[in-house]
Parts: structure tokens; sequence; C-alpha cells
């Protein structure tokens, strides 16, 4: 019987990205909650430093190779039933963002891609 697909992965590019920022501000997590600033951007924080609820769900522990903890991506209750049929994939495309997020000074932003769970 094959596992089920992850419902959160990274390329290589959002992963090496993380590396970087892991050296320079510890560990990381990611907050989804397709409000204000990037919208549908993922915002990367230094772990705990987003603080999060009864009105998150926490989608993922990320596996990052090279890295000793994982990266916990959480999206707002709200957004997850709209997305809760896909599988979201974590990149990374060149350009500022207008978020808080940690990638910012490095002239790129992450990103989400979405493809329909089972395919």
């Amino acid at each position: 019987m094959n596992s089920p697909a992850p419902r959160v992965e990274l390329t290589s590019a959002a992963a090496e990205l993380l590396r970087r920022l892991r050296a320079v501000h510890g560990p990381l997590m990611f907050h989804q909650s397709g409000g204000c600033c990037d919208g549908s951007a993922p915002m990367c924080y230094p772990e705990g430093e987003f603080r999060t609820g009864d009105s998150d769900v926490l989608l993922a522990s990320l596996t990052v190779e090279g890295m000793d903890e994982p990266v916990s991506f959480w999206m707002s209750k709200s957004q997850y039933e709209v997305w809760s049929h896909t599988r979201l994939i974590v990149d990374v495309v060149e350009g500022r963002g207008s978020g808080f997020s940690l990638e910012a000074p490095e002239g790129v932003r992450f990103l989400i891609r979405s493809r329909l769970v089972g395919t």
C-alpha cells in the first residue's frame, strides 16, 4: 500500500533558502493566513514568533535535510477549509514580497503552488 502524499512539500530551492535562513535566525516556522500583506504567500518566521491558536491548523512538520528540527507549517482554519483538497508546494521566486517574512531581504519570496489531492 502506498503512503499518502504529504499535505505540504518543499521544492529544493525552498529547502535551500530555509537552510540559509535557519543559519541566521534559528528554528523556523511558516504561517499561511490568506489575509493581508502577500495574501496567499506563506510567511516564514522564527519558530514561535508568530502566535498560533485555536483559529490555526498545523498542516505539517517539514523535515529539511541539514536542519536539526522540522519547520512547522500552520494555516488559518478558514484558509484550510478552502485549501483542504490540495497538496501545497512551497517554492521560491525572484522578487520581494510586501510582508514580514524572513526571506524579504534576500530579494526572493516564498510562494505556494498547489495540486489537487490525488494528482
